[in-house]
Parts: structure tokens; sequence; C-alpha cells
């Protein structure tokens, strides 16, 4: 089953009495780029429906531009929270292993964990002109719906002919300086466009007058036969490169295709964790079992793409400046995941405090500190002995926990949920992109990665 996900190209819109911005080769003294962009798919493969949620991140000095998003048919809009993509960066940060310690004991026996490595986090981490003056039997463009959502103004529309589009554009005030081909691309698909004007207000100006900021995430809900990632409309607005983070929600993991795949790291790095007390963690060591017979093939085909995986380090670009596709989270969400949302689960296993009650003042006393350190020694081998590999941790302010409720409704148990990040070269924008199961000749990769391991990057 194939993936569909959502690209957006920036758009300028031109004032009466000044250029505007398209993209990056925009109209003279403006330049608008679209250096990033976050984005969380829900796919259900039954009923064919496609629901996402974008949040492109701009930079540039236009005034006032938009997005044009395309997507297969018409899509149903919906506001969704300012810091959707922060409680998601929050409820997908790595996990630890941590030990009980004693700052009391002058010595003492501490149990070895698994892992290692500082705790994770998500970082954040786009036919010819007509010039004929016949008038149509019919309109050239039509508008199916026009609104706001959140703050932005909105239009759906659709075009058989990519320069009725192109002229449109212009028309409306969209000062659109990509080629029509482009257009063309997704015209000749019969997709639907949807256009949306952008408050510069959202975003902070810089020192030198540009803007930069990300705009207002907003939901797409659609049918979709052909789920694919309209990668080739990006390309307009990105110079050299864009990074995408995808959190996608299927009823399976789901990957890139070829030699997109973030198995290429994925498999790496667990090889490099080969050997951890406690084995690898979340069915890990079952994936390099299953994949053990393509692993040749894989580690081939990295070293021909000029892929060399460093345990501990992010993955560098190759001789193409191409970087490949890092895994940074995936989980088949369970009732307990989904329970964090309400604060009915703990985010968190809590580390025992085995010096809770005592102080320093308190081993003063050569008699009473025997006492005190034999209790803490106990608590020590009790702890040791009900999580011999160490407690799962992860570390957020109280309040940021509190509000990951408003990821409730959005996040679904049963599903799995896979977050990967891409660094595209414009040179592997040139058609769009698959998101496919996770699988690799026919072996399906059900493994998941919440906890750090010892070749994790930081």
């Amino acid at each position: 089953m194939r993936k569909f996900l959502v690209a957006a190209i920036a758009l300028a819109l031109a004032a009466p009495t000044s250029h505007a911005a398209c993209c990056y080769f925009s109209a003279k003294n403006s330049d608008i780029l679209q250096p990033a962009q976050k984005v969380f798919i829900t796919w259900n493969p039954d009923e064919k429906i496609e629901t996402f949620t974008v949040q492109p991140k701009f930079e540039g000095n236009a005034l006032d531009f938009g997005m044009v998003i395309p997507t297969p048919t018409q899509p149903k809009l919906s506001e969704m929270p300012r810091d959707f993509f922060k409680h998601l960066a929050i409820y997908t940060i790595m996990k630890r292993r941590e030990i009980p310690n004693s700052k009391l004991l002058p010595q003492f026996n501490r149990f070895r964990g698994f892992g290692g490595g500082p705790g994770g986090g998500a970082p954040m981490a786009q036919d010819a002109r007509r010039d004929g003056k016949g008038e149509p039997d019919r309109p050239k463009v039509i508008v199916l719906e026009a609104g706001v959502v959140g703050s932005l103004d909105y239009k759906i529309i659709t075009a058989e002919r990519a320069d009725d589009l192109f002229q449109w554009l212009k028309d409306n005030k969209y000062s659109y300086s990509g080629d029509e081909a482009t257009l063309n691309f997704y015209v000749q698909k019969k997709w639907i466009f949807t256009v949306m004007k952008i408050d510069t207000m959202q975003m902070k100006r810089n020192k030198d007058g540009t803007f930069d900021g990300e705009v207002t995430p907003t939901r797409f809900r659609f049918a979709s036969e052909n789920l694919i990632y309209p990668l080739k409309i990006t390309q307009i607005s990105v110079r050299e490169k864009t990074e995408a983070l995808f959190y996608v929600q299927a009823p399976f993991k789901v990957d890139l295709p070829g030699d997109m795949s973030y198995q290429f790291t994925w498999t790496s790095m667990l090889q490099g964790a080969i050997g951890c007390s406690g084995g690898i963690p979340g069915r890990g060591q079952e994936w390099l079992d299953t994949f053990k017979p393509q692993a040749p093939a894989v580690i081939a085909r990295a070293q021909q793409l000029g892929y060399r995986f460093v345990p501990g380090q992010r993955p560098q670009p190759n001789g193409k400046g191409h970087i490949p596709t890092t895994m940074e989270w995936a989980r088949k969400l369970t009732k307990g995941d989904v329970s964090v949302l309400a604060g009915t689960a703990p985010y968190s296993e809590k580390v025992p405090d085995v010096d809770e009650g005592f102080t320093q003042a308190d081993t003063k006393d050569p008699a009473r500190a025997e006492a005190i350190f034999k209790v803490i020694r106990a608590r020590l081998a009790k702890a040791q002995q009900e999580r011999p590999f160490g407690y799962l941790v992860r570390h957020a302010p109280a309040d940021d926990v509190k509000n990951l409720q408003q990821l409730a409704g959005h996040l679904t148990e049963s599903l799995f949920i896979t977050k990967f990040r891409k660094i595209f070269a414009r040179d592997e924008m040139n058609d769009d992109l698959s998101i496919v199961p996770a699988r690799y000749s026919g072996a399906e990769d059900v493994s998941e990665y919440e906890e750090m391991l010892p070749s994790s990057p930081p």
C-alpha cells in the first residue's frame, strides 16, 4: 500500500504597488524559501482516507505570501493547535535507561543499565502560454470552495489546463514565478489545488527585515487512491535542500522506497547495538535476524551510494550531497501510550530515590550511618531486581506533558507511528515520492524505536 503526503510551495501575493515573491526565484527584491516542513499523516487503507497536518517553515522578505497544496481530491480543511508539532516532539522524546544513584553512600554498587548516550529529543530539529482571445465555453478555473481556516484565507480550485491556472494566479494577484510545466504535472493528474494566504504577522522579523517562521498547522482530509508525496512542487521553493520531518500514523510501519529507505541507517544502528545488556529492545534483534540474508546487499548498496555509518553520529552527505533518511521514533501505540495523553498513564518511569528520608547530616554519626547505608543498599538491591537494566525515562517540563492532551483524538491505539527525517537535495525532488510499508524483499519490519541505543546519534 503506498502512501500520500502533502507538499507546500511558497507563493507571494502581489501588492498593487510593489513586487511580490514566489519561491526563491521570485520577483525582484522578494525572496521566499521553504527550508523545512513538518507533516503528521494518518492513513486509513480500508476507507482510503488520508488526513494530514502540515506546518511549513518559511523565510524571506515578501510582505505577504502563501501556499499552494495539491491533493488528488477535494480536501476538507480544519485548524489545528498552534503547537501541535511541539506536542508531537514532546510525545516522541526518546527514552533512555537510568539507574538509581545514591549520593550518601561512600561507595555503592551501581548496576549496569542498557544503552548509553544523552537523553534524546526531537530536534528539530513546489503548455505553453495561450495568447488567444477566444472565450471558452466554460470557466477556465473553477473555485470549488472559499473560506477561512484559523487565520488563513483559502480557495480550493481546479483547472484543466496549466496555462489557465497560471493566468488565474496572476489575475488574482498571486505573483507565481514558477513554471507552467510544474503546474501541468498536477493538472494532468486532475489534482485539486488549495491556495492559502499567509499572514506574516505570524512570523518573527529578523534584523535584516526578512521574515522567518512557521505558519499555523492546518489539517487536510481527503480521499485518495494513489498515495504519494508531491515532492516535485516543493522543489520550486527550495534553493539547495529542504528538511522534512514526517510523522506517519498507519496500521503498519512505513518507510521511503529504494535508495531513500532508512534501512541504510536503521540496520547499521541496530548492528552497532549488538551485545548490549538486556539485548536490543523493540524487536530490533528480531528484525536483524529476519534481515540478515539481505544485509550484505544493503551494505554493498550503501557503499555504492557513498553512505558511511558512524555509530553515535548523524549521517553526512555523500559526494552528491545526498543524506540518507533516518528513522527517529517508531512504535505501535498501546492503550498505555494513548493513556499518557489523558494523564492516566505516566509519561516516564520514575527512578527511585534511594536516599529518600536521609540527609548528609544523618551520616555524621558512625553508628547511625551504618544503619542508613544498610537501608540504602537494600533499596538499591530491590531496584536492581525489579529493573536489572535500569528504568526507562525521559524528561520534559510538567506543563508540556500536561499539554499532550491536545494530541488526544489524533493518536490512535493499535496504529503504528513512524517518525523519520529526510533532507532532500533539489535533484532528489524531480518526481513525486511514495511512502511505503516498511519491508525489504518481502520481509515486514515491525521493529520499534523509542529507546536510545549505544549507537544512536545525538
